[in-house]
């Protein structure tokens, strides 16, 4: 049975709380499918909502605001792992660590500072040699410029990892808001790792899964 890594950002599972009717949809599309799945959930409105806070309190450094996320991280982590039945029991939070499940779901959280729950999905998909994951954000696809700025973005259908990483800026920090974090794209291109980058439509999830045409950008 194959198995999928699946990278659910935060804006999903958090937009502004928690919303029940996008896992309840997730959890059918999953359930329904014949492959076994790797789920990483990201910290979300949590994460910011908390980050936000610790800085208008205090001088806090990034590392310490990195734990902030990744603690949201594993909130939202253990909230989906709830929802499945044939679940590992334990949540990973350390993608490089060796991991054995025969289950068909395995949840993951974020692991330590310096990267965010993209780069761990990599490292789960080099831990566990996948070659693809699925990234579901609030995004359907990636722009060539932030769409929220410039009228005339125009979404990206399918594109290099050298060409995307041009669109990205070159460091990670805590709470930043991109398609996918600079860390993760330079060791998914150097470890030939094709990331899809998409809504969060299970419709859509459902074709891609299903090998399909589906709404999104693909990254190789």
């Amino acid at each position: 049975m194959e198995t999928v890594i699946i990278s659910v950002g935060g804006s999903l599972i958090v937009p502004d709380t928690v919303d029940t009717g996008f896992l309840q949809k997730f959890k059918a599309t999953l359930d329904a499918s014949n492959k076994r799945f790797v789920i990483i959930t990201g910290g979300g409105k949590t994460a910011r909502n908390y980050q936000h806070a610790a800085s208008s309190l205090a001088k806090v450094s990034e590392e310490q605001l990195d734990w902030i996320g990744i603690a949201a991280t594993t909130l939202n982590a253990q909230l989906v792992h709830a929802l499945f039945d044939d679940v590992h029991k334990t949540i990973v939070h350390n993608p490089t660590k060796k991991i054995d499940f025969k289950e068909k779901y395995l949840i993951a959280s974020g692991w330590k500072p310096g990267c965010s729950t993209d780069t761990d999905a990599i490292l789960l998909a080099e831990n566990l040699n996948i070659t693809k994951v699925i990234n579901l954000s609030n995004i359907d696809h990636v722009y060539d410029k932030d769409p929220k700025k410039h009228e005339d973005a125009r979404p990206i259908k399918e594109t290099s990892w050298q060409e995307f990483r041009a669109l990205l800026p070159n460091e990670w920090s805590p709470g930043l808001n991109a398609p996918f974090d600079p860390i993760a794209a330079e060791k998914a291109a150097a470890l030939n790792i094709t990331v899809a980058i998409m809504g969060g439509d299970m419709n859509n999830l459902n074709n891609y899964l299903a090998g399909k045409p589906f709404t999104g950008t693909t990254i190789r």
